[in-house]
């Protein structure tokens, strides 16, 4: 059974520290203090409590008899949902309690928010030797700090404290994110994703936490509800062959198109390369380029010859990535990409003035639709895997290890594809060697 008592833990004749421990279960005891002092003179040792010969006296027994109260109803109701029960508790028990926790301190969730977009640009980034974290994940804590505060004035209508940061607050903020404000699991699990790397870089820096914060984990959607838009070799070609792409911004679109999908690289790189990036190396054409997310440098071998030709001699000009994407899919339309196909297009009557309206609706469209500059990446992985070794594909897209590349592609690891894959590479480097005869002897001297 559990119990709350308090004690001093010295008999000084000097105000001392008023301690209050928890007691629950067999062998769980926790000890902290309570924040008041008391001359040990005027407490009671047969009541724990301060002796009630005084105002102020009274109004400490009051406060610690509050305080009691307090912590017994929160212990009952978060025994019973499994949340841990630790000095992190019990000390979010007492700030709670007296409303200790100052609304401008670090402790706050969007205080240490803000405070790494403020330091943005030195901090230290895990695994790099260089500071300074990327303008995108910049841009990607303010679009989480703006989350938060609409869940603190439109939800809780409170302050999130780093302490209040357990297993009830997640599930509670997970199922706002889904089903009140409607954002895909996609985003709302990148959401818990930022969550628990504020709060640990939170912890860095001294501030406490809640333990739970280390169990989190973020989400994704599953194969069955993605859906991604590729085009493919054929589809390719016609729009390479169309004759009613004419306009200058369409062509140069088009060209985009075409590169995008033969080099395997994200929007932003892809529009960032310009002829510079090209070397030669026994009459052949590389592309060379350091990719802007994770930093990695890549070369891409280019041996199709439409693309050394658009490299070399038509070369497309930059253009911004709402604008390319603006293009590309009127480049579709002409080139006739209209096969149906089932997806996510953002709502034809959302405006920006009303957020709940800026969603994606699920439904069939004309592929042409669909496309968009991040088709081009995932198209060059999904058509060139099984026809080369999934290394090399990995080594030209950038992906840390094959489960995430065939993740992106939303397929699973074929066994026999590999193997047959194996079988292909061998079979190629032996096809020249002449077979060798071999004399058996039957084991008679005859």
């Amino acid at each position: 059974m559990a119990s709350v008592n308090f004690r001093l833990r010295s008999n000084a004749n000097k105000n001392v520290a008023i301690k209050v421990y928890l007691s629950f279960g067999r062998n769980n005891l926790i000890e902290l203090n309570t924040g008041f002092t008391i001359n040990p003179k005027d407490w009671s040792d047969k009541t724990n409590l301060p002796k009630q010969n005084t105002d102020e006296n009274k109004k400490l027994f009051n406060s610690l008899k509050k305080l009691s109260s307090y912590i017994f109803d929160n212990l009952n109701e978060d025994l019973s949902k499994s949340v841990l029960i630790d000095k992190f508790w019990l000390q979010s028990q007492i700030d709670k309690c007296f409303e200790r926790v100052e609304k401008t301190d670090s402790g706050l969730l969007k205080n240490h928010i803000q405070y790494i977009i403020d330091n943005a640009n030195t901090r230290k980034v895990s695994g790099r030797s260089k500071i300074g974290i990327s303008e995108s994940r910049v841009k990607g804590y303010e679009t989480f700090k703006k989350v938060i505060e609409d869940y603190e004035k439109n939800a809780l209508k409170k302050q999130i404290h780093f302490l209040d940061i357990n297993k009830t607050f997640v599930d509670k903020f997970t199922n706002w994110l889904i089903n009140k404000k409607n954002y895909s699991k996609n985003y709302a699990g990148k959401q818990i994703d930022n969550l628990k790397t504020v709060c640990l870089d939170a912890e860095k820096t001294e501030i406490q936490i809640n333990p739970y914060v280390k169990q989190m984990q973020g989400f994704t959607e599953t194969n069955e509800e993605r859906f991604i838009v590729t085009l493919s070799f054929e589809e390719l070609e016609k729009i390479r062959t169309s004759d009613k792409i004419t306009n200058e911004a369409h062509v140069n679109a088009r060209k985009w198109i075409l590169i995008g999908c033969e080099i395997g690289q994200r929007g932003g790189d892809l529009l960032n390369i310009t002829k510079d990036n090209i070397r030669y190396k026994g009459g052949r054409m590389y592309l060379d380029l350091i990719q802007q997310k994770t930093k990695k440098s890549v070369t891409i071998g280019i041996i199709n010859p439409h693309i050394i030709d658009i490299l070399e001699n038509e070369f497309p000009y930059k253009v911004s990535s709402q604008k390319l994407n603006e293009h590309i899919k009127k480049v579709c339309e002409l080139a006739e990409i209209n096969e149906i196909v089932e997806g996510k297009k953002l709502n034809p009557n959302a405006k920006k003035e009303n957020p709940e309206s800026m969603r994606k609706i699920r439904d069939f469209y004309p592929k042409w639709e669909l496309v968009t500059s991040h088709s081009f990446r995932r198209s060059f992985a999904t058509n060139y895997y099984k026809k080369i070794p999934t290394a090399v594909l990995i080594g030209i897209t950038g992906h840390s290890k094959e489960s995430l590349f065939l993740d992106y592609i939303n397929k699973s690891e074929d066994k026999d594809a590999n193997a047959d894959l194996f079988m292909q590479f061998y079979e190629q480097l032996n096809k020249d060697k002449a077979p060798e005869l071999k004399v058996v002897k039957n084991g008679t001297n005859n």
